[in-house]
C-alpha cells in the first residue's frame, strides 16, 4: 500500500477529502455506463477514460478494486425523467429492429470504442435488464418503508415524504421548494404528470403501455423499471449498502445521482457512496456535446475523419491524450486545433518512450551531475504529486515533458548519460514508463508498433545508410520522403541515425 495520501474531490461535501476505503485494502468504485441506443461519442469518452485512470491508480497504489460499470437498456426515457418514450425502444421502431438488437448492436459498438481507447474493462458490467427483481425487490422495500406509492400500475418515490426524514438535494445542492415549485410549473398534460401525488416524484416503475415491447411482471403491473432505480440495485448487489466511489459525468449530478441517493437510503436507511465523482463535460463552442443537442461527434467519425466538423482523422490515443491533458473536473472544448496540438504533444512522449527503451546505462567514472539528479527526483515527484492531488493528470503530463527533456537530451548527446547517477536514470525510466503506459494508458498506435514495425525500420535504415555512405544523395532523399508520407521521421545525430514518429 502506498504511504502517499491520495485526495480527491467528493461533489457531496464540496471539498477535497483524504481517501480513505471503508474497507481497506479493498475499493468498491461505480461508474454509471451507457445507455445503448447509438453510437458511443466524445462527451461519452472523457468519464470512461477518467475513471479508467482512477482504476488504474487506485490499482498501482495496492488497493483491490472492484469496478463495476453498468449497461442501460431499458428505462431510460427521453428527456431524462418519466416521459416521453424509452430511448432504446424508440431507435428499435425508428431502424426496425428488435429493442434487444439495439441493444446488442451499440454494446458491441460500445465495448470496441472502448477498446481501441484502451480502457480496461470493468471487473463487473451488470445490465439493468438482468436485474429485473433485484429492482423490483427494492421498489418494494422503499414502498414499505413509506417513501413510494403506487398509482394506476406506476411506482413514484414520494420526495415530500422522504424529505421529511432526510435531505433530498444534498448532493446536487437543489433546494426541495424549489424543485416542486419548479416541477409544478411544467405542463401537466406530460404522461404519468397526473398520477404523482407531487410533480417533483420520479418514477421507480412504470406500467407498460399495449405498444411497449420491454416489459416484465412485476407486484404492480406489468411494465419496465425507472432509470434511477436500475443503478442503485446493481451497486448495492455488487458492492454492498454502502460503498467507496461512485463516478459519472457532472450531467448526471441531477437527477440521477441524487434520486440514487434516495432510493438507497429510502430502501435500507444508509447512504450508499461515501465519495462522489463528477467528470465535467466536453464542449463544443461552449454547448454541452450531447445526442439530445445535435452536436455530437462519434468515436468512429473521430477515428475515420468522416464527419464535417473535423479536418483529419484523430487516433484513440490522441482522444485519450485530449482527454487526460486537462484536470477532469474542467471544461474541455473541443476544435481541431486543440486535437492536432494533442496528436504532436501525444507522438512525443512515445518517441520518448521509444528511447528510453533503446538508451544503455553503461559504467563510467564521469562526474555526477547533482543539478541533473535533483531535476529527475523533482519531476518524478510531480508526477505523483499531480496524480495524488484529486487526479490531476495535466500536471502529471507536464512532469513527463520535464523528463521528457532530460531523455531527448541523451538521445541526441546534449547530455551524457554517464553524468546521471545510476539510480537515478533508473527511477526516470521506471517513473515515465509507469506513467505513460500503466497510469495514463497511453501506447504506440495498433500498426505502429512491435517487432514488425522496429525489424521493417531497421532494414530501412540499413538501406539509408548504404545510400549515404556511398553519397548516394537521391536515394537517401526519396528514402527520407517515402518514410515521412507514413508519419515517420529519420534522424542523423552525433549518437547514430535513428527514427520517430513524425511530431
Amino acid at each position: 500500500m502506498a504511504e502517499q495520501e491520495f485526495i480527491i474531490y467528493n461533489t457531496l461535501s464540496r471539498s477535497k477529502e483524504v481517501f480513505k476505503p471503508i474497507n481497506p485494502p479493498h475499493v468498491g468504485l461505480y461508474v454509471c455506463g451507457p445507455t445503448v441506443y447509438g453510437e458511443a461519442h466524445l462527451g461519452h469518452a472523457r468519464p470512461y477514460v477518467t475513471f479508467d485512470v482512477l482504476y488504474r491508480y487506485l490499482s498501482h497504489l495496492g488497493y483491490k478494486v472492484r469496478y463495476v460499470r453498468n449497461i442501460t437498456d431499458v428505462g431510460h426515457l427521453e428527456n431524462d425523467a418519466d416521459e416521453g418514450e424509452d430511448k432504446i425502444a424508440k431507435k428499435a421502431r425508428l431502424e426496425q429492429l428488435e429493442p434487444m438488437e439495439v441493444v446488442e448492436l451499440y454494446t458491441g459498438s460500445f465495448h470496441e470504442s472502448m477498446r481501441m481507447l484502451n480502457n480496461n474493462p470493468p471487473g463487473i458490467e451488470p445490465r439493468a435488464s438482468g436485474h429485473i427483481p433485484e429492482q423490483i425487490e427494492m421498489i418494494q422495500r422503499i414502498i414499505d418503508n413509506g417513501y413510494a406509492y403506487e398509482s394506476n400500475g406506476s411506482v413514484y418515490f414520494d420526495v415530500i415524504s422522504y424529505s421529511k426524514d432526510n435531505d433530498y438535494g444534498k448532493l446536487s445542492g437543489r433546494i426541495i421548494e424549489d424543485l416542486i415549485a419548479g416541477a409544478g410549473n411544467e405542463r401537466r398534460e406530460l404522461e404519468g404528470q397526473e398520477e404523482k401525488r407531487n410533480p417533483a416524484d420520479f418514477a421507480l416503475w412504470k406500467k407498460a403501455d399495449t405498444y411497449h415491447i420491454m416489459r416484465w411482471k412485476s407486484p404492480w403491473s406489468d411494465g419496465f423499471p425507472g432509470w434511477h432505480i436500475e443503478c442503485s440495485a446493481m451497486s448495492s448487489k455488487y458492492l454492498g449498502e454502502t460503498f467507496d466511489i461512485h463516478g459519472g459525468g457532472m450531467d448526471l449530478v441531477f437527477p440521477h445521482h441524487e434520486s440514487e441517493i434516495a432510493q438507497s437510503k429510502g430502501s435500507c436507511g444508509k447512504a450508499p457512496v461515501k465519495y462522489w465523482m463528477h467528470n465535467n463535460m466536453i464542449t463544443i463552442n461552449g454547448r454541452k456535446m450531447g445526442k439530445s443537442l445535435g452536436n455530437f461527434i462519434t468515436l468512429r467519425e473521430f477515428f475515420t475523419g468522416s464527419s464535417s466538423l473535423l479536418e483529419q482523422a484523430y487516433s484513440p490515443m490522441t482522444i485519450r491524450f485530449f482527454i487526460l491533458q486537462a484536470h477532469y473536473r474542467s471544461t474541455l472544448d473541443f476544435s481541431n486545433e486543440a486535437l492536432r496540438a494533442a496528436e504532436k504533444a501525444f507522438k512525443k512522449i512515445i518517441n520518448g518512450l521509444r528511447a528510453l527503451r533503446t538508451i544503455e546505462k553503461t559504467a563510467s567514472s564521469a562526474e555526477i551531475s547533482v543539478e541533473l539528479c535533483n531535476r529527475i527526483d523533482e519531476a518524478c515527484k510531480m508526477a505523483y504529486d499531480g496524480m495524488n492531488d484529486d487526479m490531476n493528470t495535466a500536471v502529471s503530463l507536464a512532469a513527463l515533458f520535464d523528463l521528457l527533456k532530460i531523455i531527448n537530451s541523451v538521445k541526441g548527446g546534449q547530455i551524457q548519460l554517464d553524468t546521471i547517477a545510476e539510480d537515478k536514470w533508473e527511477l526516470l525510466r521506471n517513473t515515465y514508463e509507469l506513467f505513460v503506459v500503466d497510469i495514463l494508458g497511453l501506447k504506440e498506435e495498433p500498426g505502429k508498433t512491435g517487432d514488425l514495425m522496429n525489424n521493417l525500420m531497421e532494414v530501412i535504415l540499413n538501406d539509408y545508410n548504404e545510400a549515404k555512405a556511398r553519397k548516394d544523395y537521391s536515394t537517401v532523399d526519396r528514402i527520407r520522403a517515402q518514410v515521412k508520407k507514413e508519419g515517420i521521421i529519420i534522424k542523423d545525430s552525433k549518437t547514430g541515425i535513428s527514427w520517430d514518429y513524425e511530431e
